[in-house]
């Protein structure tokens, strides 16, 4: 069992009840890394039994949220696919771990967020953004199926023609615009962020603890279901996506700071 000490890649500070949890991986844009994704596959059932806290801001350390996965990470997953198969029982277990979570997660999004990032920050309860902060999906432009989550999550959010035009492209949208969408709750200043973030969470910590957790729990069942329904599906074209050719030159050309030449295979 894991205490909030053994986490590498976050920063945990107490205010009260709230607890605030910092992505902070290396790097300027908290990008997923191996030890990230390890420690998310983890991170809600720590925060679900911490006993001091009855709410939790999720946020990122610096000028990100997490904007994606780490470019050395991809190459590694290239060359040898068996390490992108072993990580599906955690790309699962993030989901549902957050999904299980009884207590209500607010996520400050204080940056950019993209993938995996975009799909924890659209997972928590209430998102409250700075308005020039971007946030999407762009697995298609790195040659992958957005399969960890976002082709599951979007279509609930904005409905399904937004998502595909959204997931289909790859491209992030300013804050504003996802508020604008329903994608997240508030698209504020920076400056007003933090404020915004204790209104809220004040005004959900005034009530029962018990019917907070318990209305949580209901209105994610449907979401539950669905996961259930699809994440293996999701994840398996996800696998199968990461041994194209495309794939490959995808990363390549990210690498090599260079416009990508896909075939098609």
């Amino acid at each position: 069992m894991r205490t909030l000490a053994d986490y590498t890649r976050f920063r945990f500070r107490r205010d009260g009840r709230i607890l605030v949890a910092p992505i902070a991986a290396p790097g300027p844009v908290n990008a997923v890394d191996a030890v990230l994704h390890e420690e998310l596959a983890h991170l809600f059932d720590t925060l679900a039994r911490d006993p001091e806290s009855d709410l939790v801001v999720l946020t990122g350390e610096g000028r990100a949220f997490s904007a994606g996965g780490d470019f050395a990470w991809f190459q590694e997953q290239v060359r040898e696919p068996a390490r992108f198969r072993a990580l599906v029982p955690d790309a699962r277990r993030i989901v549902t771990s957050l999904l299980d979570c009884d207590k209500p997660v607010i996520c400050r999004l204080n940056g950019p967020a993209a993938g995996l990032g975009a799909t924890i920050a659209l997972l928590c309860d209430v998102i409250v953004a700075d308005e020039t902060a971007r946030i999407g999906d762009p697995h298609v432009k790195v040659g992958l199926v957005a399969g960890d989550g976002g082709a599951i999550l979007w279509p609930q959010l904005v409905g399904f023609v937004r998502a595909k035009e959204w997931l289909l492209t790859g491209d992030l949208m300013t804050a504003a615009e996802a508020a604008r969408i329903g994608l997240v709750n508030y698209a504020v200043p920076a400056d007003q962020l933090d404020a915004k973030v204790a209104e809220v969470a004040a005004r959900i910590l005034a009530n029962p603890r018990w019917a907070v957790r318990w209305t949580k729990t209901v209105v994610n069942q449907p979401l539950k279901a669905l996961v259930a329904q699809m994440m293996d599906s999701s994840l398996a074209h996800e696998l199968l996506s990461n041994l194209t050719a495309d794939r490959a030159e995808a990363v390549a050309a990210l690498v090599a700071r260079r416009p990508p030449r896909f075939t098609g295979e």
